[in-house]
Order: C-alpha cells, then sequence, then structure tokens
C-alpha cells in the first residue's frame, strides 16, 4: 500500500491508479468476515440536503446482499444536528434498507460520553428538538435560550421591535431562575445577535445574570460544550452555507473583545475532534457484533467531502490511535480500572489520550468497545464541499494558506491530504471494496 500522504496518480475516470484502493491487495483474500468498518458523511457524500444523490444510491445497492441487508459494519457520521431516529429513517428511505437510530452519529452523539456535566443546569443552543436532542445524550436538566430571555427580559435588547414591546408592556422576569451551570452548543441557532448576546451574559456572570461583574476579566467560566465546529457545509445551494462554526467564530471573537481572554472550551465534539472518531470506531463495533462478526475491526474507511473536517478529522484520529498503541509499546499507556454507569461484558474503559488539548481529549472512566482498530483512512469524493481536480490547501491573495478549521485544531496542511479520491462520477461508480462484499 502506497504512504498514506503520497499524491495520488489519477486515471483517465479520476480514480487512483497506483493500487492503493483499499479493495485491492491487501483486502483481496480477506475472509467471509471482514476486520473493516465504512463511515460515510452525509451532506455532499450521500445526499444534498434531502435529496440523495444517484452515484451514492449506486454505491449503497453494491454493499447489500440478496435481503437488501449491508455486508459491511457501516456508520453514518454527520456534523448535522437532528434526532437519531429521524436521520435513520431518512437514510434508510433513501437507500431501501434499514438503518438503526445507533448507526447515526451526528456531530453531538458523543456528547453521551461527558456525564461529569449531565446533571448541570444546562442551556442548550440550536435549533429544532434540541431540548429532546440534550436529554436523549443524557442532560437530565436543560433549559433554552427562550427560558432565559423569558427570566431576563431587560438583556435581549437588540431587536428595536422586542424593545418597543417592553416599554408598552413592562417585563416582570424571573430572578428565581436556577444559575445556568453549563452551555451545550449543538448546532448554529436562529436570531445570532440574541443568542450571542446572551450567552455572553451568561458567561461574563457565571450563569446569573441578575448583576453586573465588578470586573469581566476576572470572572470564572461556566463549562462550553460546542458540537460542529464546521465554518460551512454544502446543501442545495451552488456554494457552501455557514455553518455551527460560523456562529462559533462570532461568540469567541466577542467573548475576547470584552475580555481579552480566549473562549476556554471544557469540550469540542464533532468532527473533526478524535472523540468523534473514537465514538465512531466504537459504533463499527457494535454493528459488527450485532451482525454476527466477531473478529475484531482493524481499518476504518471513512467517505467525506470536505477535507478540512472529514478528511482532517480522519488522519487525526489515525495519528491518535498509532500513538495510542506506541504508548503501549512502550508500557506508557494506563487504562482506567473505573466505568461510569452500569458495566458492561462488552464495553471498556477508554485509556487516557495521547497529547491532545484540553477541549479534545477523550474522557477516561466511560463505556466503550475495546479501541482495535489500526488504521483510519480517508476517502475524498468530489460531490459536496470539494471539486474533483481543485487545490486543498488554497492560498489567499498573501500567499498563504487559508485556514477554515477551528481554534482548537492546529493547522496542519498534511493532515487534509487523503488516501484516495473518488468523485463518484455518476457514468461509473465503483465502490472499492472486497469483492465477496460488493454486488456486481
Amino acid at each position: 500500500m502506497c504512504d498514506r500522504f503520497s499524491p495520488m496518480h489519477l486515471s483517465s475516470d479520476g480514480y487512483s491508479s497506483d493500487n492503493s484502493d483499499f479493495s485491492m491487495g491487501e483486502l483481496e483474500n480477506a475472509s467471509n468476515q471482514p476486520d473493516f468498518g465504512l463511515l460515510f458523511d452525509v451532506d455532499g457524500v450521500l445526499a444534498r440536503g434531502s435529496t440523495p444523490l444517484d452515484p451514492a444510491k449506486k454505491a449503497m445497492e453494491k454493499l447489500k446482499d440478496a435481503n437488501g441487508h449491508l455486508k459491511v459494519p457501516c456508520a453514518f457520521v454527520t456534523n448535522a444536528c437532528n434526532r437519531s431516529h429521524d436521520k435513520a429513517r431518512q437514510i434508510g428511505n433513501w437507500f431501501d434498507m434499514e438503518v438503526s437510530p445507533d448507526q447515526v452519529i451526528h456531530a453531538p452523539t458523543p456528547a453521551k460520553l461527558l456525564r461529569d456535566l449531565h446533571d448541570k443546569h444546562t442551556l442548550v443552543i440550536g435549533q429544532e428538538h434540541r431540548r429532546d436532542i440534550a436529554e436523549d445524550l443524557g442532560f437530565e436538566n436543560t433549559c433554552i435560550l427562550e427560558d432565559v430571555r423569558e427570566a431576563y427580559p431587560l438583556l435581549d435588547y437588540v431587536d428595536h421591535e422586542y424593545r418597543s414591546k417592553l416599554a408598552r408592556e413592562g417585563s416582570t422576569g424571573n430572578p428565581n431562575f436556577p444559575r445556568v451551570e453549563a452551555v451545550l452548543l449543538i448546532g448554529e441557532p436562529t436570531h445570532w445577535e440574541g443568542n450571542l448576546q446572551l450567552l455572553l451574559d451568561l458567561l461574563l456572570t457565571q450563569g446569573k445574570p441578575t448583576d453586573a461583574p465588578s470586573d469581566v476579566h476576572q470572572v470564572p467560566q461556566i463549562p462550553v460544550i460546542a458540537c460542529n465546529m464546521d465554518l460551512v457545509f454544502m446543501a442545495e445551494a451552488c456554494m457552501p452555507r455557514f455553518g455551527h462554526g460560523a456562529f462559533l467564530v462570532c461568540l469567541e471573537a466577542l467573548y475576547k473583545k470584552v475580555t481579552g481572554k480566549e473562549l476556554h472550551y471544557t469540550s469540542l465534539v464533532g468532527k473533526p475532534c478524535e472523540i468523534t472518531y473514537r465514538f465512531a470506531e466504537h459504533t463499527i463495533t457494535k454493528m459488527a457484533r450485532r451482525m454476527g462478526i466477531n473478529k475484531p475491526i482493524k481499518r476504518l474507511y471513512f467517505f467525506g467531502d470536505n477535507p478540512h473536517v472529514d478528511i482532517v478529522g480522519a488522519n487525526l484520529y489515525d495519528r491518535y490511535i498509532k500513538q495510542n498503541a506506541l504508548n503501549a509499546q512502550n508500557g506508557n499507556a494506563v487504562d482506567s480500572t473505573e466505568s461510569s454507569g452500569n458495566s458492561s461484558d462488552d464495553t471498556t474503559s477508554s485509556p487516557p489520550s495521547p497529547s491532545l488539548p484540553i477541549s479534545r481529549v477523550i474522557p477516561t472512566g466511560v463505556e466503550l468497545n475495546d479501541q482495535t482498530v489500526e488504521h483510519c483512512l480517508s476517502m475524498l469524493v468530489g460531490t459536496g464541499v470539494y471539486k474533483h481536480g481543485t487545490e486543498v490547501n488554497k492560498k489567499g491573495p498573501d500567499g498563504k494558506v487559508v485556514y477554515h478549521g477551528h481554534r482548537d485544531i492546529a493547522h496542519e496542511p498534511h493532515l487534509n491530504r487523503f488516501h484516495n479520491v473518488l468523485p463518484f462520477d455518476h457514468s461509473r461508480v465503483r465502490l472499492q471494496v472486497p469483492p465477496h462484499y460488493i454486488n456486481a
């Protein structure tokens, strides 16, 4: 197999011609029990908005057996924010197959592992079903911005019409509203100006904005969890749209402008962070066992359309598991012997994360299937954010590479170099898996 980061030599149909496909060579002699799993991004890979892509339909057909069931363990990893059972039903309808809710990993899903925060009074920022989603993650005591606005009606003062309404009708508020103890940002909200104002008020008052702080520079920060750092995403429009990452950029800039300090994230969840790919491996192992596959999963193949998110994430996780293996070889890995919640025969606690920033550390003492994957390989498709034949690391007028990634994820240009490129050409779809796992 070629070096994971070596340039791909493309044939006339746009596919790799150096035999580095994961279906060729090393996997052709695999047994009838696969030791690999497939991870698919959704927007830009399987669909545009609510419309499935024809090449994806053809590709999925190749993975089904005669009864229409998947022959390879698969999961769907998206930075969108929906209820898992809704998205599972949608994907199942797109491709005429059964998809279970636990095969779908949304941006917030790995926050299930953040159990130390689940009992805190948590403000949930997002759009539809945000409270249901937070409660499904395990957060037991939640509120939404409308609750905060009603409790402190004088704070949201950007909307002139709302100001006039307050002047006419007066306001009472609720000074006994419980202190907000944590903030869970699961997706971009509407009316950014009001959300930004109230979020900043809560951050500057430790979650109780009844009195102004004596010194905004000295206020301890309440925990903040951000899910999905995508600056943009691809939908039906001809150009990418603002994602949750754009909202976070605004929040970070305002917080620093007011306090002079960087906003601290207790945890970043969603692609490209390692916690999401670790949870995806856990899910693939669960799916494999459900399919009767007993052998360990050794490889993950991630199909994505965004080099700066999907591909960077796959390569970050590949580095993470190799560092874990090196630590174990050197006797440096220390497994936690305690787990949170009920123990299970098929789960183990996760070892400490090797050399990750605080906001990207994978919690210890959580129930996850054994980490057995040895390689996580990135497969880039040209049906979404990335356009086949374009330069991945684009440079600005000053000659420097324009970086769209999050502040807490260092810019390492080599990490968005993909293992393989699959344009998913409408005229010829060739999802490259071992021959006995696909239908001709």
